[in-house]
């Protein structure tokens, strides 16, 4: 229980850069998940480089974070659009470059279908730059058929 007196929920946000000092960037970021109000860094994996999907620019740099959180799903979410902006994230187009991109993925055992919030994340399992960096945090979370759905995605581990 935390002081707010709401338990604790198990969250995942996937980070990605493609812009700037990327690693820097998620470096930056995992500091500020441990550093707001009513989150706790629990873990985070390693970086990983990989290609842009449905876009362009350069490589980007990915990792996965759980985080316990007091919070509720759309302040968590609004807690990493603040990150995300304080790291210079602009929209100007959908999948464009990006300084900084997080993502809630899961909250809890939360199904979330909001306009302003979807989880678990809709194309989560799609992705191997989520589900590499999240198997090697939480392994039970991501079965071997998802890894294999994702395995003509390259992905290097850094």
């Amino acid at each position: 229980m935390s002081d707010t007196g709401r338990p604790e929920v198990t969250a995942y946000v996937a980070l990605g850069a493609n812009l700037g000092d990327a690693a820097r960037t998620l470096r930056d970021a995992l500091q500020a998940l441990g550093s707001t109000h009513g989150l706790r860094l629990v873990k985070a994996s390693s970086l990983y480089r990989t290609a842009p999907i449905e876009s362009s620019g350069p490589d980007y740099l990915n990792a996965v974070a759980e985080v316990a959180s007091t919070l509720t799903a759309p302040a968590l979410l609004h807690a990493l659009q603040a990150i995300e902006n304080a790291a210079g994230r602009e929209r100007p187009y959908r999948n464009a470059p990006r300084t900084l991109d997080l993502d809630l993925l899961l909250y809890g055992g939360a199904r979330i279908d909001s306009p302003a919030l979807t989880v678990p994340h809709p194309r989560m399992w799609e992705r191997a730059f989520v589900l590499v960096p999240l198997h090697e945090i939480a392994p039970s979370l991501v079965t071997g058929q998802r890894l294999s759905a994702v395995a003509d995605q390259a992905i290097e581990r850094l």
